[in-house]
């Protein structure tokens, strides 16, 4: 079954941390896709920019308007994710575990089952 092992940022929690330790995070993720991918488990990973560089697209009176930045206020937001092939969500979840993330007060890695995917 597929999970996808969602990354919530907080920038200020990022950028409270030492220099080190954010290059840590970095060269652990490395790690990780390097394990999932050697365990046959990885499907695709996705980075995404900071909410600074999105745009909301709304349709109203079937008119669309286009507005910079994210749709709502938060601290948190998604950075990216995983989309892993495991056998079972106690196998996501070690996984997800092992995403530098889960390791700093303040982040966290969310485990979501994949109901319907389509062209994957």
């Amino acid at each position: 079954m597929k999970y996808l092992l969602v990354l919530n940022v907080n920038p200020d929690v990022l950028a409270a941390l030492p220099e080190e330790e954010q290059q840590a995070i970095g060269a652990g993720h490395q790690k990780f896709m390097d394990t999932i991918k050697a365990s046959g488990e990885f499907h695709s990973t996705v980075a995404l920019q900071q909410p600074a560089q999105s745009a909301v697209v709304t349709v109203r009176g079937g008119l669309p308007a286009v507005t910079d930045g994210p749709f709502v206020e938060s601290k948190e937001f998604l950075g990216g994710y995983y989309l892993v092939d495991v056998a079972s969500r106690e196998r996501a979840c070690e996984l997800a575990a092992m995403i530098p993330d889960a390791a700093i007060e303040g982040l966290g890695v969310e485990v979501r089952g994949v109901e319907f995917a389509d062209g994957l």
